[in-house]
């Protein structure tokens, strides 16, 4: 009866997959965050452009 406890202590299989989760929850917002950072200057020097063109 005690052996069932003791297997789920010593299990590690579970824990890789929440590592697994963490990291990419940090990669998408690192992602995220540098696409709107990007796309946010990207427009401003593509509006720069136009408006000297014109």
């Amino acid at each position: 009866m005690l052996d069932l406890p003791l297997k789920l202590w010593k299990d590690e299989q579970g824990q890789d997959i929440a590592e697994y989760a963490v990291m990419l929850a940090v990669i998408l917002v690192l992602v995220v965050g540098t696409i709107r950072l990007v796309g946010s200057n990207a427009n401003n020097a593509f509006s720069s452009v136009a408006s000297t063109i014109q």
